[in-house]
């Protein structure tokens, strides 16, 4: 069985890939998404006033870390030795949403689109979590890869 999933062998069993044949280059991607919610929960997201406090601090650091365990979240991920991870939110007034964006960097044989997504993906939980008491229906959404470069593959970028 030949397959384009990278994660089955020949017989359609799941398996890690073997990247050791591949070079070491630098490699990033980059991730974004968001959450939507009511304009008052945006409201006290800005002002520094939700109860549980600094809620995109926390979130900085929980989608940070998020990105440095990932392969202990997925299964078939690589750990890989991550040399930078930069997370930053943006405040959309017009979608009533706070936007995450995550960039992880590493110097190996495979890429970090992986940590990237699961970095936005965790930041958002956060901000959901620190703001659930005053908005259960907020909403993520739009969680996606950007572009990722280095590797075999090379560069990749997003259509708008």
């Amino acid at each position: 069985m030949n397959s384009p999933l990278t994660h089955f062998d020949a017989q359609g069993q799941a398996h890690m890939v073997d990247v050791a044949g591949k070079d070491v280059t630098h490699r990033v991607a980059r991730a974004a998404g968001r959450i939507r919610m009511k304009p008052e929960t945006l409201a006290l997201i800005r002002g520094g006033t939700a109860k549980k406090g600094d809620v995109l601090g926390i979130a900085r650091i929980a989608a940070i870390q998020a990105a440095k365990r990932t392969s202990d979240l997925i299964p078939l991920c690589h750990p890989l030795p991550i040399t930078r991870v930069a997370v930053d939110f943006e405040l959309d007034d017009t979608a009533t949403a706070v936007v995450c964006t995550a960039q992880v960097e590493t110097l190996g044989r495979t890429g970090v689109e992986m940590e990237a997504l699961t970095a936005v993906q965790v930041g958002l939980l956060t901000v959901y979590d620190m703001c659930k008491a005053a908005d259960r229906g907020m909403v993520m959404e739009q969680i996606r890869v950007l572009e990722k470069h280095g590797g075999k593959s090379g560069d990749w970028t997003a259509e708008v």
